[in-house]
């Protein structure tokens, strides 16, 4: 379960960081995050709360379920705890 939960943390970090278009700081300041909280999930550290995770979408400009979408995508079909 620890493997398919890192797994899970690693795709999140990369799609985040893949549509982040702003630096850490910004991006975690409009969303009243932390940086090191932002930094510690883009490095795959964080595995964040449902309304962090929403947040953290609009940080990106992007609805929640596209975010979702994205990681399922980098996960790929067989990706299930």
């Amino acid at each position: 379960m620890q493997e398919l939960k890192k797994e899970l943390q690693i795709a999140i970090a990369k799609i985040v960081r893949k549509y982040r278009d702003k630096s850490i700081t910004k991006s975690a300041d409009e969303i009243g995050m932390g940086k090191s909280m932002w930094a510690d999930l883009e490095n795959g550290i964080k595995d964040p709360q449902f309304s962090t995770f929403w947040r953290i979408a609009e940080g990106l400009d992007m609805k929640p379920h596209l975010l979702v979408k994205e990681i399922e995508e980098y996960l790929g079909d067989e990706f299930s705890f």
